[in-house]
C-alpha cells in the first residue's frame, strides 16, 4: 500500500509539473487536489456537469448511476436509473428518449464518462458526465438515498484508495 501511495505521489508530482504548462479545465470540483486528480484521470473530451449546476436544476434531468448494483445498493442520488457499467447494455436505456437531458454519474466520474461516450455515440444528443459524480455530490452533503428511497449517510467509497476522495466526515465510507 505503500509503494501504491509513493507510485501515485510520484505521478502526480510529475502530472503537476506537465499540467503547468499545457491547456486544462477549469476546477470543478471544490478540493484543488481531487480536481488535479480528475484532470489526470478523465479524458474530458464529453460534455460535462459541476455539481452546482446538477443540484441546482437537477429535477431538469434523467440521472443514470452506472456503478455496480453493490455500490447503488448502498446508496444513490435521488431517483438515479441505475445502468450499472460492467454489464451496461444500451437495451437500459430503451425507454429514455435520445433527447433527454441525461446526466450519468459513478464514483468520481470515470466509469460514467466511458457511458456518456457509448451514449452519444449512439445518438444521445444531450448527455453530460457529472464530474466528482457521487463523491462530490457527498463531499458537498447533498442527499443521497438507499434503495428504499430513505436519506442515508453513508456512501460505497469503492476502496481504500479511492474512498479518500470521499472526504465528508459526515459521511460513513461504506467498502
Amino acid at each position: 500500500m505503500k509503494l501504491v501511495s509513493l507510485i501515485l505521489s510520484v505521478f502526480f508530482a510529475f502530472s503537476m509539473m506537465a499540467q503547468s504548462t499545457s491547456t486544462k479545465k477549469p476546477q470543478i470540483v471544490k478540493s484543488k487536489k481531487y480536481n488535479m486528480m480528475l484532470d489526470l484521470m478523465l479524458k474530458r473530451k464529453v460534455p460535462e456537469i459541476s455539481c452546482a449546476e446538477l443540484n441546482s436544476n437537477y429535477n431538469n434531468y434523467i440521472v443514470i448511476d452506472t456503478r455496480e448494483i453493490n455500490e447503488y445498493k448502498i446508496s444513490h442520488l435521488p431517483n438515479a436509473i441505475h445502468v450499472g457499467y460492467e454489464n451496461f447494455n444500451l437495451s437500459k436505456m430503451d425507454k429514455i428518449d435520445k433527447s433527454s437531458k441525461i446526466v450519468a454519474y459513478c464514483s468520481i466520474g470515470y466509469r460514467s464518462e466511458k457511458i456518456v461516450e457509448k451514449l452519444i455515440q449512439a445518438g444521445y444528443n444531450n448527455v453530460q458526465n457529472f464530474v466528482g459524480s457521487s463523491f462530490e455530490w457527498a463531499n458537498q452533503s447533498l442527499p443521497l438515498v438507499n434503495s428504499k428511497n430513505d436519506t442515508v449517510k453513508m456512501i460505497h467509497a469503492y476502496d481504500k484508495m479511492w474512498g479518500r476522495w470521499m472526504t465528508n466526515p459526515d459521511i460513513e465510507k461504506i467498502y
